[in-house]
């Protein structure tokens, strides 16, 4: 009995011996005396990001367009945290001059987190072009704007202190799976996935981790004015999954943020996402990564069973609509 069970238990613990060597970039990000940078600070995930972080000993600087909100959110991150050194900067992140002014006044940056962001659902057909560029000028053009000004900084800085730094993009599950109703924001955010992936491949020889973080819908001002567009059937497919207080999300992305994790879920349909889209992903977890291995085949057919059910409620949809026509 003893025998069968330890020849059932060789090819795993061999399996995860092999990914312990295998997976990589592993390092620890510590929040304490680190300067932690974040856009779209001035509210939603990014103020309860910022605010965590000072809780943790960092120095914080905010990011936002509007300066009134930044001062309100400096106020709030000073009485919660107890810190007297928040940095605020008002700039648009697709002004890439404005965003390499602010931080170069911000100093040196030990992590930078590109949360901002913007959602207008419809579908491709019906939405305005400009409207359509306004999101990737935001969430994507906006996001290299802040990486490029920000990596020679960086790099300095990892090497001055030989401590390892990261640069974390907030995308959402809607950059791992396309929806009815999402496709210009989709796009933009499945785009930030190439450009981490790239990324990391460029910035591991500086001990610069890359994080991408995707939360569910988040309980934020933005999320009720998404609302307030979205076409009925994206309600019907998207409004099936649970959304996520913001205090909830930073604390997930914090804590990938800290343990080097490149993909970072938020809940547990997050983490079905990421076994199910790993692909060729970085994987600092050997259980993690075992998870991955043993699991993808298992979700490959819970993907095509969302998938079948969502063609389907989209087919019962228009059916029904079409006989009240």
């Amino acid at each position: 009995m003893a025998a069968a069970l330890l020849l059932l238990l060789v090819p795993p613990v061999g399996l995860l011996a092999a990914l312990a060597f295998l997976t990589r970039p592993r390092a620890r990000i510590a929040l304490k005396d680190s300067h932690v940078f974040i856009t779209g600070g001035s509210s939603g995930i990014g103020l309860a990001m910022a605010t965590a972080a000072a809780r943790e000993g960092a120095r914080v600087s905010i990011l936002a367009r509007n300066l009134a909100r930044l001062e309100e959110a400096r106020a709030a991150i000073q009485r919660d945290s107890g810190r007297d050194d928040v940095g605020v900067h008002a700039a648009d992140v697709r002004d890439a001059d404005a965003v390499a002014r602010a931080l170069q006044e911000a100093g040196p940056v030990d992590v930078l987190v590109c949360n901002h962001g913007v959602f207008v659902p419809q579908e491709l057909e019906r939405q305005d072009m400009d409207e359509i560029k306004w999101m990737v000028d935001i969430n994507l053009m906006g996001t290299f704007h802040l990486i490029k000004a920000a990596l020679p900084a960086m790099k300095a800085r990892t090497r001055e202190t030989r401590l390892p730094g990261s640069i974390a993009i907030m995308s959402s599950q809607a950059g791992q799976v396309g929806i009815y109703g999402y496709t210009a924001y989709s796009a933009s955010k499945f785009a930030l996935r190439g450009l981490g992936e790239a990324l990391q491949h460029e910035v591991v020889g500086d001990n610069i981790n890359v994080s991408l973080i995707f939360p569910p819908d988040t309980e934020t001002p933005g999320l009720e004015e998404e609302h307030k567009r979205r076409p009925e059937l994206t309600n019907i497919i998207a409004g099936l999954s649970g959304g996520m207080k913001a205090d909830d999300v930073a604390k997930k992305a914090l804590d990938g943020i800290k343990s080097a994790k490149f993909i970072v879920p938020c809940n547990f349909e997050g983490t079905m996402l990421a076994v199910a889209t790993a692909g060729l992903s970085p994987q600092s977890s050997a259980l993690m990564a075992f998870i991955e291995v043993i699991g993808t085949g298992l979700m490959r057919f819970a993907a095509l069973c969302f998938q079948w059910n969502w063609f389907s409620t989209i087919e019962s949809y228009y059916a029904k609509n079409k006989k009240s026509q």
